[in-house]
């Protein structure tokens, strides 16, 4: 059953700058906000934007097999990981036909890409699913879910666009577990440079499922748009695999796990409902009489409503400096 046929068509919200541009204090993107990363801004001012790319990212390829120990046959290049998220589902459509399976909450474009290939969106558990979408960890609630017990069986993506933005608690998921699924990465947030488009995926191995990953690279392939990264793209990636951008995220996540905690005192202190969550991010339920996110736009503050993750009731936050914080609370109270 598609658990969103009775919804109207669906409407793509995202969190950031709306019609009335950037908001000065903004919770409602999950971006690192001690960000830009130093290194990551270098390499793109040393970026030749006169020339394209190498066509076949060669030299990418390798260093990502390099960095994360899979041969370059596994490497996925994406324009960004919303583009992989509609190109594997359309892929999905025609070498797996079905239903789409996805988490209770979860980011609205895996539905959107489902339905927009006429597939129907079901429960996480469900035995019919061809294809499988889970979060480590997810968005909005920036919880982790154990791998199901058949991962060989389903065509799995594990969305890890939030794992190096985790500030407590270890992945669920082991090394033999993402060997039987997609992982897509997209280190653009973790970078604090949300306006730069460019993921990639690693496949699974060969010999850990029960279906052909050869027939589902070679039709991921043929779907690609040539150059799906610029070469701004390719220096940001280029610069997530180098030790020294990997040391200074390790830093800013310190400093992130401070700003979200006194966020979340501050929140409770005003009545709010805080859920938990171990990535940079956390959802709250506003205690009654508290200005609605409008509201708190109209005073430069921006939050992300999260009905659209299926969450209505509910605003998701991130970690931002003690001035945005400080903003928040005159917001909410109405100064």
């Amino acid at each position: 059953m598609d658990l969103l046929r009775s919804e109207p068509a669906l409407r793509r919200v995202h969190g950031g700058p709306d019609r009335h541009g950037p908001a000065p204090w903004d919770f409602s993107t999950c971006a690192n906000a001690v960000g830009p990363c130093p290194a990551a801004v270098a390499a793109l001012q040393r970026v030749d934007p006169t020339r394209y790319p190498d066509s076949g990212y060669h030299a990418l390829r390798e260093r990502l097999a390099a960095w994360h120990r899979v041969t370059p046959e596994r490497i996925v290049l994406a324009a960004s990981a919303s583009e992989f998220i509609q190109r594997v589902t359309a892929v999905g459509a025609r070498l797996a036909p079905g239903a789409v399976a996805l988490p209770p909450h979860a980011y609205g474009d895996y539905a959107t890409a489902a339905r927009a290939h006429g597939r129907v969106c079901t429960h996480a558990g469900d035995p019919g699913a061809s294809l499988r979408w889970m979060g480590e960890p997810s968005s909005p609630l920036g919880q982790d879910g154990p791998p199901p017990p058949d991962l060989a069986r389903v065509p799995t993506v594990l969305d890890s666009v939030y794992a190096p933005l985790r500030l407590g608690g270890a992945s669920r998921w082991g090394t033999a577990d993402r060997q039987a699924v997609f992982v897509l990465h997209g280190p653009n947030k973790a970078l604090g440079l949300c306006g730069l488009r460019g993921a990639y995926a690693i496949a699974p191995d060969a010999d850990a499922v029960d279906w052909d990953v050869g027939a589902w690279m070679a039709a991921l392939a043929a779907a690609e748009p040539s150059w799906p990264l610029g070469a701004h793209a390719v220096a940001m990636i280029e610069t997530w695999t180098e030790p020294a951008t990997q040391r200074w995220l390790a830093g800013a996540r310190l400093t992130l796990g401070e700003w979200l905690a006194g966020l979340r005192a501050m929140l409770e202190e005003l009545g709010f409902e805080t859920l938990p969550s171990v990535a940079n991010f956390f959802c709250v339920r506003p205690p009654p009489g508290a200005p609605d996110a409008a509201s708190l736009r109209r005073h430069g503050v921006a939050v992300r409503d999260t009905a659209s993750f299926g969450l209505p009731g509910h605003w998701r936050l991130s970690a931002q400096p003690p001035t945005a914080a400080a903003a928040l609370r005159a917001a909410l109270r109405g100064g």
